[in-house]
């Protein structure tokens, strides 16, 4: 497809029953070159007829948080409560926007509706998403705020420390707002939030798209408690464990107290339970297996991104019609690729590898 094709194929999706004449002003061309490249994208099967019906590629729609990420590394043991040597490196995060790239890049056809400001910071990650192929286009664009910002300290280990997340920009998003997304979000072949999103954002998108298959990361402890009268509309679920705890009202204090904490959001409603256990791998709980996964050995450069990485795979497994052993294998494999680069999304992440790594599990 050509570059003139993708920007007519943008439009008609907007508008589909705009006129050639009005396409051709728009883009600056005359109406016999618009007929032109309506007649290709109709021989290539991109439009199916009159009225430009445009045919969709599957993709899954992300909805959730956008900012920048500053992360500071100390060169030796962190020290609380004193400055500290290190390093500071600042990249674009949130955990939404995380798991959108991270889809892209395992080649997945992916929209991802989040609130960026009109600051340099959200014109960067608008730019970067353009540069991958991640579709931000039905975005909200907050005119004179600035773009979400998440601030985390890492430890000599280079696991987090302490964070601070600065995420006002996304309460921004209303009920109003995610309804008038209702087609885009009813034609995805999954819907991935996070718990960022407001609590009425949330049981707008769970009460009008109950046909809709949704996953959810539930982010936070704090955020964990506020999607908690939610949970069981959700078909899969990723917390790790406190916030399995705080989900599921069971502490979880051994291995052992990891199924009936399962049990209990089964019962809820939640098709698909996969707890983090960080280092010692993942607990699944499904209708098919529940066992806990053990995680392979590998150099750990940064542990911020490594469970976005792991829903990333985790959606696009679904979407591929994978079973759980072998979506919870692709997922682990995503996260340790994550854990590899220092960055919170590691630039050599691809399907390939994650294939790679599957095998060698």
């Amino acid at each position: 497809m050509t570059q003139r094709e993708e920007e007519i194929l943008h439009i008609l999706k907007k508008n589909p029953m705009i006129s050639q004449q009005e396409l051709a002003d728009r883009l600056g061309i005359t109406r016999s070159s618009a007929a032109v490249h309506i007649t290709n994208l109709i021989k290539k099967g991109y439009i199916l007829g009159k009225g430009y019906v445009v045919k969709e590629d599957p993709y899954v729609c992300v909805i959730g948080g956008s900012n920048i990420d500053i992360q500071g590394f100390p060169r030796q043991k962190l020290v609380m409560g004193d400055s500290n040597i290190g390093t500071v490196k600042i990249s674009l995060g949130g955990v939404g926007r995380n798991i959108a790239e991270n889809l892209t890049r395992l080649g997945m056809h992916t929209r991802f509706i989040s609130v960026v400001g009109d600051d340099p910071y959200g014109q960067r990650i608008l730019e970067e998403a353009r540069a991958i192929g991640l579709d931000m286009s039905e975005s909200l664009l907050i005119k004179g705020e600035a773009t979400s910002t998440y601030l985390s300290i890492m430890d000599e280990r280079n696991d987090m420390a302490v964070a601070i997340s600065h995420m006002d920009s996304i309460e921004r998003m209303t009920a109003e707002f995610i309804k008038s997304k209702q087609s885009l979000i009813a034609h995805a072949q999954l819907v991935v939030c996070d718990a960022n999103l407001p609590y009425g954002v949330l049981e707008t998108l769970l009460t009008t798209n109950k046909d809709s298959t949704f996953f959810l990361d539930p982010v936070s402890c704090a955020k964990a408690e506020k999607v908690k009268p939610l949970i069981g509309r959700f078909h899969t679920i990723k917390p790790n464990r406190v916030e399995a705890e705080i989900l599921s009202g069971i502490p979880i204090q051994v291995d052992e107290d990891l199924p009936l904490a399962a049990a209990v959001l089964h019962k809820a409603g939640v098709k698909r339970v996969f707890i983090s256990l960080g280092s010692s791998g993942v607990f699944v709980s499904t209708e098919h297996i529940q066992q806990i996964f053990k995680a392979k050995p590998v150099k750990v450069f940064s542990a911020t991104g490594a469970g976005d990485a792991f829903m990333a795979a985790l959606a696009l497994a679904y979407c591929q019609g994978k079973n759980d052993e072998i979506s919870t294998l692709m997922a682990m494999a995503a996260a340790s690729i994550a854990l590899s680069h220092q960055d919170t999304i590691n630039p050599a992440m691809s399907l390939e590898l994650v294939n790679t790594l599957v095998k060698e599990y």
